[in-house]
């Protein structure tokens, strides 16, 4: 019987005590260490993992087959600088961080020593890390990176139910800005109709209690039929007049929302155009 390979986790977030303790319950890895920046954050997130020891110096890492790095993006470059400094990746190993907005390329550090490098994003929000262990199958995971690294990366995904696509890192940043817009310019658009809704006298919770079946039909309706064919209201039946009025309106009360407003009617009017099969 194979010997599981390995980890150790350099920053675990809720991204990687997620995943590590998926790995773990699966008999996947060997969680080694969690290195955090304080005792108490490492301890907790070996408790969530259920296994590892809770360690905060790179001098005390022991060598892994595979190190996940972490961390916020403005630090995983630095973290893995030290890591490749610590002398842990001699010869051999990868190296992989979980970012949507950085390439691989950003963990050269590790690669010049000696390891594999990649990274594996997967298409959640961790808000409620717990939420999403326990519904992770099925999750789209966009992977780019060395082929020895993802060779052995791939099985450990979809061993937890991963579905894996392989993404152009010259172009990544645009794939990052895509998962913002779906998710937390989406979050902002809805609390601007929340505030919006308050401006005429509906208080936020019975806002967001109305706007339920309205956001989940539409959400539904994009994911299954695609953007034209859920496309709805004023602009899509080329209402201008109410259009107009409702942008007159919202600019009176608030002119970044009325800016908001007629930027997205613009972006509206030209996916209107395309459903209907017109150019423009």
């Amino acid at each position: 019987m194979k010997t599981p390979p390995t980890l150790a986790i350099v920053g675990a977030g809720k991204v990687g005590r997620m995943l590590a303790g998926l790995w773990h319950a699966a008999g996947a890895v060997t969680v080694q260490d969690i290195l955090n920046r304080t005792p108490g954050s490492a301890q907790q997130a070996a408790d969530f993992i259920g296994a590892g020891r809770a360690i905060t110096a790179f001098g005390q890492l022991r060598r892994a087959d595979i190190v996940l790095v972490g961390t916020p993006d403005d630090q995983i470059g630095a973290c893995c600088d030290q890591l490749a400094a610590s002398g842990q990746l001699a010869g051999a190993g990868i190296v992989f961080h979980c970012s949507g907005a950085l390439r691989s390329s950003i963990l050269q550090s590790a690669k010049v020593s000696g390891a594999a490098i990649a990274s594996v994003h997967p298409v959640r929000s961790f808000a409620r890390p717990e939420e999403v262990a326990r519904s992770f199958a099925g999750t789209w995971c966009g992977i780019e990176g060395d082929r020895e690294a993802l060779d052995v990366l791939h099985p450990l995904f979809t061993g937890i139910g991963a579905q894996l696509f392989e993404i152009d890192p010259e172009q990544k940043i645009l794939y990052h800005a895509a998962a913002v817009f779906a998710s937390n310019y989406l979050v902002t658009l809805l609390d601007t109709a929340v505030q919006t809704y308050g401006k005429a006298g509906v208080p936020p919770e019975i806002a967001r209690q109305m706007m339920a079946s309205l956001v989940r039909e539409t959400t539904e309706n994009v994911l299954r039929w695609g953007p034209e064919q859920a496309l709805t209201g004023p602009i899509a039946r080329n209402d201008v007049a109410t259009v107009l009025t409702q942008y007159r309106g919202v600019t009176r009360w608030d002119r970044r929302y009325g800016d908001l407003y007629k930027k997205l009617g613009k972006l509206t009017a030209a996916l209107a155009r395309r459903r209907n099969g017109k150019s423009g």
